[in-house]
């Protein structure tokens, strides 16, 4: 009796313990699933050059990796943009690449459904909360998605949905985005001068025809009969000369005649 009852409490002992165990595993909650990675969709969907400068760059890449967990939106560019902005790139510092890099994504889950129906201006990663705030304006017409920064005045585009999965999506983009906090504002477009006001035309008379000043009326010059005649003057003056002349003529005659008379008589 004295055996079977310690072989009852050495069962116990064992078994007690494995039972514990067991129903705390059981109760233990299950790990959440991994986030899915962004930059490896990225590689697959022809931003492989943009996932390179994330991984290249320790607190881009800290930041993604915390956010996915939270939801995230992440608009990458295409290698052909990427090729051609990396002169501009370069010259930044490790900081404005890190910023430059967490600009194009925001700490929001959109699917493709709810990223057309949003329109306004966006926070990102790389909004600190500052002076410096790092944000850009989503702007939607019928199914085309685009982005504005504000620097360089053109507008970026969304291709493509590269990743949909809760709490990610990646979307590709045709452009870089440039934020004003880095990049110099785009400047604004200067009006065009308006037109020089046009000369007033010549108003028109009747029947449709522009009026014409007549042209001075100039006397013909006198013809060669016209030389050889005396002016009124003279002319009168002769007459008057004439008619003087004509008695003495009569006067001297009548004396001639007497004097002839007289000489025969004698």
């Amino acid at each position: 009796m004295r055996c079977l009852r310690l072989a009852v409490a050495l069962v116990l002992l064992v078994a007690l313990p494995l039972a514990a165990a067991a129903g705390a595993k059981a109760k233990a909650p299950a790990a959440p699933p991994a986030p899915p990675n962004a930059t490896a969709a990225m590689a697959k969907g022809g931003c492989k050059a943009f996932a390179a400068l994330i991984a290249a760059s320790p607190d881009a890449a800290s930041t993604y990796d915390a956010a996915a967990s939270g939801g995230m939106t992440v608009f990458c560019p295409s290698d052909d943009a990427v090729a051609s902005f990396m002169p501009r790139y370069k010259n930044l510092t490790a900081d404005g690449k890190a910023s430059l890099l967490l600009f194009h994504a925001v700490p929001v889950y959109y699917s493709p459904g709810s990223l057309k129906s949003n329109n306004g201006v966006m926070n990102t990663l790389a909004t600190d909360g500052s002076a410096r705030n790092y944000n850009f304006t989503l702007q939607n017409e019928g199914n085309v998605v685009t982005i504005k920064t504000g620097a360089s005045g053109a507008v970026a585009r969304v291709r493509s949905t590269l990743l949909d999965t809760d709490p990610v999506a990646v979307y590709a983009v045709d452009r870089v985005f440039e934020p004003v906090e880095l990049f110099k504002p785009a400047p604004s477009p200067t009006p065009a001068p308006a037109p020089a006001p046009a000369a007033d035309a010549p108003k028109a008379g009747k029947g449709g025809a522009a009026r014409h000043r007549s042209p001075p009326a100039v006397a013909d010059a006198p013809g060669p009969e016209a030389e050889d005649t005396a002016p009124a003057d003279q002319k009168k003056d002769s007459k008057k000369s004439a008619a003087a002349g004509a008695p003495r003529a009569r006067w001297l005659a009548a004396a001639l005649a007497t004097v002839a008379v007289a000489s025969t008589l004698a």
